[in-house]
Protein backbone atom coordinates (compact mmCIF):
# COMPACT_ATOMS: atom_id res chain seq x y z
CA UNK A 1 0.00 0.00 0.00
CA UNK A 2 1.26 3.51 -0.75
CA UNK A 3 0.81 6.18 1.63
CA UNK A 4 -1.07 9.37 0.59
CA UNK A 5 0.53 12.46 2.26
CA UNK A 6 -0.90 15.85 2.46
CA UNK A 7 2.53 18.84 2.67
CA UNK A 8 1.90 21.68 4.60
CA UNK A 9 4.08 24.81 3.54
CA UNK A 10 4.76 28.38 4.01
CA UNK A 11 8.20 29.08 1.93
CA UNK A 12 10.78 27.96 -0.81
CA UNK A 13 9.36 24.24 -0.36
CA UNK A 14 12.73 22.50 -0.50
CA UNK A 15 11.52 20.45 2.27
CA UNK A 16 8.43 19.85 0.56
CA UNK A 17 10.79 19.09 -2.92
CA UNK A 18 12.96 16.41 -1.07
CA UNK A 19 9.49 14.27 -0.09
CA UNK A 20 8.34 14.97 -4.21
CA UNK A 21 11.70 13.73 -4.89
CA UNK A 22 11.84 10.15 -2.43
CA UNK A 23 8.41 9.61 -3.97
CA UNK A 24 9.14 9.10 -7.42
CA UNK A 25 11.04 5.87 -6.19
CA UNK A 26 8.68 3.20 -5.72
CA UNK A 27 10.13 1.43 -2.92
CA UNK A 28 9.42 4.87 -0.95
CA UNK A 29 5.89 3.98 0.48
CA UNK A 30 4.69 7.52 -0.13
CA UNK A 31 2.60 9.99 -2.58
CA UNK A 32 2.00 13.21 -2.20
CA UNK A 33 -1.56 13.83 -2.84
CA UNK A 34 -1.89 17.50 -1.97
CA UNK A 35 -0.31 20.65 -0.73
CA UNK A 36 -1.43 23.16 1.16
CA UNK A 37 -0.70 26.37 2.27
CA UNK A 38 -1.37 29.01 4.73
CA UNK A 39 -0.32 32.04 2.04
CA UNK A 40 -0.54 32.34 -2.13
CA UNK A 41 2.38 33.05 -4.18
CA UNK A 42 4.88 31.35 -2.32
CA UNK A 43 7.76 28.73 -4.31
CA UNK A 44 6.25 25.47 -2.58
CA UNK A 45 3.11 26.00 -4.21
CA UNK A 46 4.49 26.48 -7.76
CA UNK A 47 7.06 23.31 -6.48
CA UNK A 48 3.63 21.38 -6.46
CA UNK A 49 2.63 22.74 -9.53
CA UNK A 50 5.02 21.48 -11.82
CA UNK A 51 5.12 18.23 -10.37
CA UNK A 52 1.44 18.07 -11.18
CA UNK A 53 0.24 18.19 -7.18
CA UNK A 54 -2.98 19.23 -5.85
CA UNK A 55 -2.33 22.65 -4.16
CA UNK A 56 -4.83 24.63 -1.76
CA UNK A 57 -4.68 27.22 0.30
CA UNK A 58 -6.17 28.27 4.27
CA UNK A 59 -5.21 31.78 4.71
CA UNK A 60 -5.69 32.88 8.36
CA UNK A 61 -6.99 36.58 7.15
CA UNK A 62 -9.61 34.66 5.60
CA UNK A 63 -10.86 33.54 8.49
CA UNK A 64 -12.76 35.46 11.74
CA UNK A 65 -11.24 33.68 14.52
CA UNK A 66 -7.93 31.40 14.57
CA UNK A 67 -10.34 28.00 15.71
CA UNK A 68 -12.32 29.10 12.56
CA UNK A 69 -9.39 28.76 10.50
CA UNK A 70 -7.83 25.92 12.12
CA UNK A 71 -11.01 23.87 11.11
CA UNK A 72 -11.01 24.78 7.54
CA UNK A 73 -7.40 23.92 7.51
CA UNK A 74 -8.61 20.18 9.07
CA UNK A 75 -11.10 20.13 6.10
CA UNK A 76 -8.77 20.47 3.60
CA UNK A 77 -6.46 18.15 3.98
CA UNK A 78 -9.13 15.97 5.34
CA UNK A 79 -10.35 16.06 1.49
CA UNK A 80 -7.57 14.77 0.22
CA UNK A 81 -8.04 11.78 2.88
CA UNK A 82 -4.28 11.36 3.60
CA UNK A 83 -2.59 8.55 5.29
CA UNK A 84 -0.29 11.41 7.33
CA UNK A 85 -0.38 15.02 7.21
CA UNK A 86 3.50 16.15 6.83
CA UNK A 87 4.25 20.02 7.93
CA UNK A 88 7.64 20.75 5.68
CA UNK A 89 8.66 24.28 7.30
CA UNK A 90 4.87 25.61 7.70
CA UNK A 91 4.99 27.98 9.34
CA UNK A 92 1.90 27.90 12.02
CA UNK A 93 0.94 26.72 14.92
CA UNK A 94 -2.00 24.31 14.76
CA UNK A 95 -5.21 24.25 16.68
CA UNK A 96 -7.45 21.77 18.41
CA UNK A 97 -9.44 20.99 15.48
CA UNK A 98 -6.62 20.68 13.17
CA UNK A 99 -4.73 18.17 15.97
CA UNK A 100 -7.53 15.97 16.24
CA UNK A 101 -6.32 14.58 13.03
CA UNK A 102 -3.52 12.70 15.00
CA UNK A 103 -0.56 14.10 14.77
CA UNK A 104 1.97 12.78 16.91
CA UNK A 105 4.96 14.81 16.68
CA UNK A 106 6.07 18.47 16.76
CA UNK A 107 9.32 20.67 17.92
CA UNK A 108 11.69 23.28 17.99
CA UNK A 109 14.50 24.46 16.47
CA UNK A 110 17.66 26.86 17.32
CA UNK A 111 19.47 28.03 13.43
CA UNK A 112 21.17 30.61 13.11
CA UNK A 113 19.60 33.55 11.37
CA UNK A 114 19.87 34.69 8.37
CA UNK A 115 17.75 36.57 5.74
CA UNK A 116 14.53 34.17 5.51
CA UNK A 117 11.78 33.50 8.32
CA UNK A 118 13.17 30.68 10.17
CA UNK A 119 15.42 30.09 6.98
CA UNK A 120 19.07 29.77 8.91
CA UNK A 121 21.34 26.48 9.13
CA UNK A 122 20.09 24.46 11.41
CA UNK A 123 22.08 24.49 14.95
CA UNK A 124 19.62 22.32 17.03
CA UNK A 125 16.60 20.47 17.44
CA UNK A 126 13.81 18.33 19.30
CA UNK A 127 11.07 16.45 19.15
CA UNK A 128 8.15 16.80 21.33
CA UNK A 129 5.55 13.83 20.99
CA UNK A 130 1.67 15.66 20.85
CA UNK A 131 -0.34 13.70 23.65
CA UNK A 132 -3.88 12.44 22.63
CA UNK A 133 -5.26 14.53 25.31
CA UNK A 134 -3.52 18.01 24.05
CA UNK A 135 -5.28 20.69 23.56
CA UNK A 136 -3.44 23.76 21.79
CA UNK A 137 -2.66 25.40 25.21
CA UNK A 138 -1.02 22.52 26.78
CA UNK A 139 0.74 21.12 23.48
CA UNK A 140 2.32 24.30 23.31
CA UNK A 141 3.33 24.65 26.72
CA UNK A 142 5.41 21.40 26.15
CA UNK A 143 7.02 23.07 23.41
CA UNK A 144 8.00 26.06 24.76
CA UNK A 145 9.43 23.97 28.10
CA UNK A 146 11.43 21.78 25.64
CA UNK A 147 12.75 24.76 23.21
CA UNK A 148 13.37 26.69 26.40
CA UNK A 149 15.78 23.69 27.64
CA UNK A 150 17.05 23.03 24.14
CA UNK A 151 18.02 26.98 23.68
CA UNK A 152 19.79 27.27 27.22
CA UNK A 153 22.06 23.94 26.87
CA UNK A 154 22.49 25.01 22.79
CA UNK A 155 23.94 28.39 23.48
CA UNK A 156 26.19 27.50 26.43
CA UNK A 157 27.71 25.06 24.36
CA UNK A 158 28.31 27.54 21.65
CA UNK A 159 29.70 30.54 24.32
CA UNK A 160 31.75 27.38 25.79
CA UNK A 161 33.28 25.38 22.76
CA UNK A 162 32.76 27.76 20.11
CA UNK A 163 30.94 27.47 16.54
CA UNK A 164 31.18 28.08 12.71
CA UNK A 165 29.12 27.85 9.81
CA UNK A 166 29.82 27.09 6.57
CA UNK A 167 26.80 27.19 4.14
CA UNK A 168 24.30 25.33 5.75
CA UNK A 169 25.83 23.46 7.87
CA UNK A 170 26.78 24.52 11.74
CA UNK A 171 29.84 22.77 13.70
CA UNK A 172 29.42 23.65 17.58
CA UNK A 173 32.87 22.79 18.81
CA UNK A 174 36.49 22.92 17.85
Amino acid sequence: MVARLVVLVSGEGTNLQALIDACRDADYGAQVVAVGADRGMINALARADRADIPTFTVRVADYPARVDWDVALADACAGHAPDLIVLAGFMKLVGQPFLDHGVKVTGCTVFIVDEGVDAGPIVAQACVPVADDDDEATLHERIKVTERALLVRTVGRMVREGWSVQGRKVRVGP
